[in-house]
């Protein structure tokens, strides 16, 4: 593996929700590389919800050689009916480098070792083929069609939990 996942804290969430770095990362986080304010407002919302900041809250993927932030990822929410969805993302500066690979690989080993989830679940857009290939890569299956929130059509990709 070239990345390890480490939780944000939820200090670090607020500061990402208010469309800021916190300070602690202004050096070590590649441009791009961490995660949007809508997703760390969505985080901050469930846990403020009483929901588990172990599913909600979201990773930074740390490079090994030199601990810089090169993406983030995590679980949209806590599992429902034995599934949970991911998201991730990794900086332009650092694609294509199996980076994505291995953080889908780790939250997909950390989802089934809960022994609540069955299925992990990521929403793909048809046109986007690196996310379409680390995917291919780990063995989901591609599913429905879905729209998303804005009415972008999303295919749903499912891994089943090796048996």
């Amino acid at each position: 593996m070239t990345i390890i996942l480490q939780l944000l804290s939820l200090a670090d969430l607020r500061t990402l929700a208010a469309a800021r770095v916190p300070r602690h990362l202004t050096t070590s986080a590649a441009p791009g590389a961490l995660p949007p304010a809508f997703v760390a407002q969505r985080a901050l919302a469930l846990i403020e919800a009483g929901k588990s900041p172990a599913w909600c809250a979201t990773f930074v993927m740390l490079r090994l050689s030199d601990q810089m932030v090169v993406g983030a990822c995590g679980f949209k929410d806590e599992p429902r009916d034995g599934q949970v969805e991911i998201g991730y993302g990794v900086s332009p500066d650092w694609r294509g480098q199996g980076i994505a690979t291995d953080a889908v690989a780790e939250l997909a080993r950390i989802a089934f070792a809960s022994g609540a989830v069955e299925r992990v679940l990521a929403q793909i857009a048809p046109g986007n083929t690196a996310s379409l290939r680390v995917v291919g890569k780990l063995g989901f299956q591609a599913g429905a069609t879905v729209p998303d929130a804005e009415g972008d059509e999303l295919v749903q990709w499912t891994l089943h939990k090796p048996a």
